[in-house]
This record gives C-alpha cells, sequence and structure tokens, in this order.
C-alpha cells in the first residue's frame, strides 16, 4: 500500500499518518519527492485493511500496490521519473550522456577525460574512486584522494560526479565530493549498502547484477526508495551468459521491460557490457534506440596506459562517432539532449 500525501501536508499531518499506520502493526516508510510525500506500508493484508486514514483531509489517495516492489512500480507513479543530478534530468524527455574515465589515477588524467566527455556531449562526470576488482592484486582505486580529484575537475568544468560506492562506511565521505552514488553490480544486492545510500539523500545510480533478473533489479531498487529515496537510475550493465566474444552479453530488452514495470528512469552501460572499444559505439546506438534514458561510457585519454579497463575506453574516432550518435539519434526519437545548470567555467 502506499499513502501519497496532499501538496499542503504538513509535518504533523505526515506524524499522524505514521501513527495510524504503526498503529495498525505496520512499517512505514517515507519518502519525501520534489513534488510530493509518500507513505509506503508494509505489512500482512490483515495489517493493510485495519490502516484506516481515509479521514485524514493531508491524505490525497490510498494506492493498492500488487507488484512485490511498491514505491518504484509502476502502478505508484504511472509516468517515468526525471531525476536531476547536479541540475541536470535523467528521464523520458531527455537524452542523457554521462562519460569519464573508468578509474581515477590522477588529476591530469581526471581532467583530460572530464574534456573529452564534454567535448562529447556529456553532461555528467563518471569515475572511480574506489574499485571493486576481481583480482585483489589490481588497482583499486586513489579513496579520498580520488574524491577530491573529481571535485576539483567538476569546479573545472562544471560537470557533475557520479561515483561508486563500496562501503556503507563511506558513505558521509563520498556525499561530500559526489553529486550522485553509484552503485555497481557487484554490490546490487549488497542490502545494508542500500539502505545507507537510501537515507543519504543523494540520487542513486543502481546497476544491475551479472545474474539479476528483473525483479531482482527493482527490488534492490526497493531497498533505496524504502528509506525515503526515488531519485533512483537504473543501469543495464550486461550480464552474465554463455557468450565468451564480450565480457558481457548488453540486455537491450531489459530497457523497454523495466520501463513497463517501473517508473524509475533506465540508461544502459555499453562500456562494461562489452569490455570491448569497438563495440561500445554500436552497443550505445542500440540503447539509444530502443529508448534508454541515457547511456554511460568510459573515455580514457591514454587507453593504452590505462589502470583499469583501457580495452573498452573511448578516444579519438571511437569518440568522435559517439558525439555525433548522441547529437542524431535521440532526437529521432523526440528526446533533446540534457544540459548542465551552469556554463562551462572560465578560468
Amino acid at each position: 500500500m502506499v499513502i501519497v500525501m496532499a501538496p499542503q501536508a504538513g509535518d504533523a499531518d505526515l506524524a499522524e499518518v505514521v501513527r495510524r499506520v504503526e498503529a495498525a502493526g505496520g512499517s512505514a516508510f517515507v519518502s519525501r519527492g520534489v513534488t510530493r510525500t509518500i507513505v509506503g506500508v508494509v505489512g500482512d493484508e490483515a495489517v493493510l485493511e485495519s490502516v484506516d486514514v481515509t479521514h485524514v483531509p493531508a491524505v490525497a489517495e490510498v494506492v493498492r500496490i500488487t507488484s512485490p516492489y511498491k514505491l518504484v512500480s509502476r502502478e505508484h507513479h504511472p509516468r517515468t521519473s526525471t531525476v536531476s543530478v547536479g541540475g541536470v534530468p535523467i528521464g523520458p524527455d531527455t537524452f542523457t550522456l554521462i562519460a569519464g574515465p573508468c578509474a581515477v589515477e590522477s588529476a591530469e588524467q581526471t581532467l583530460a577525460a572530464a574534456q573529452m566527455a564534454r567535448g562529447a556531449g556529456a553532461t555528467l562526470l563518471r569515475g572511480g574512486a574506489y574499485k571493486p576488482r576481481t583480482s585483489p592484486y589490481a588497482f583499486q582505486g586513489l579513496g579520498v584522494a580520488g574524491l577530491r580529484i573529481l571535485a576539483d575537475v567538476r569546479a573545472e568544468t562544471g560537470l557533475p560526479v557520479v561515483t561508486e560506492i563500496v562501503d556503507a562506511a563511506d558513505v558521509d565521505t563520498v556525499c561530500k565530493y559526489a553529486d550522485m552514488l553509484q552503485i555497481g553490480t557487484r554490490n546490487m544486492q549488497n542490502f545494508s549498502l542500500l539502505q545507507a545510500v537510501g537515507a543519504a539523500g543523494k540520487p542513486v545510480l543502481l546497476k544491475r547484477g551479472l545474474v539479476a533478473t528483473y525483479e531482482e533489479w527493482l527490488m534492490a531498487a526497493e531497498y533505496i526508495a524504502q528509506r525515503g529515496n526515488l531519485d533512483i537510475v537504473l543501469c543495464e550493465r550486461g550480464i552474465r551468459t554463455a557468450e565468451t566474444s564480450t565480457r558481457n552479453t548488453l540486455d537491450v530488452s531489459a530497457v523497454p521491460i523495466v520501463h513497463t514495470l517501473s517508473h524509475l528512469p533506465v540508461i544502459v552501460d555499453p562500456s562494461h557490457a562489452a569490455g570491448r572499444r569497438d563495440l561500445v559505439v554500436p552497443l550505445a546506438r542500440a540503447g539509444m534506440a530502443i529508448g534508454a534514458d541515457g547511456v554511460i561510457v568510459d573515455v580514457h585519454p591514454d587507453p593504452e596506459r590505462a589502470l583499469c579497463d583501457g580495452t573498452q575506453a573511448l578516444h579519438g574516432t571511437s569518440l568522435e562517432e559517439l558525439t555525433v550518435a548522441v547529437a542524431t539519434i535521440p532526437p529521432l526519437l523526440g528526446r533533446r539532449s540534457a544540459v548542465t545548470a551552469d556554463p562551462l567555467p572560465t578560468r
């Protein structure tokens, strides 16, 4: 059950609704959006039947939702949501390019990659300060030093920062530097991390797990939403299949199917799906054509020397091809390019 509060509802009204839910034996989860506040009610059928808010003036409507994921379901919110990240929209009316280095290696490398990304039409900068790797001997990221570099590059370029978080203990630290928190594929079902990120109040980019079903992916998003945060963007980044010619298999059907199930925006990550530079742009085009709300790609000024995933990083002609695709394909589908809140800073 979802209880939608009226626009004029105050804190006392909300507290009264929560009190009534808990008095009936249910659990109430409050989510404050830009235009409305909702209360998700969790409990068995007897609890839901006994929750009585029909005579509370501040309640706009009560919606019974049959899907297991209540707050992120399209039953709850018929129109696809738009998530704002540092003033940059991700949603159904725009197409958003997120680009940058897979890993922050140095200030010079990150700034160069950000300038490349912006030149290609990117309005958000991705970059990893913490890098969970399959091998414990691989480069694990610069940590806080990497976060500081990203913040400096944001000041230089005006691009809001998307960066991964891997430990709930680091939420406060990462929030000081990032505009959007990324949950990587290996942490999609790290439920304590999902809850901590949900309570942090920052937009979240949730990548699909390597073998996760759509329902499991959306249930992971529900953990975030349950803590009061519906600013969630889903990212299809490839799943593990029997095919070995690519790093993973980009499941393009995820975009339209999940759009029918959930109101959350969906983007694709062709870089981590392919693992090969020559396939990134074709897969990005496929994502655009099938209705993705954006793409996230790796770029690097010197991929051959990259400390992480250099084989899939765009540069030179491959980045030029992506630039053309971003400028031409989304408008054919009625989408405009997302724009940054501020112009490129001048020195």
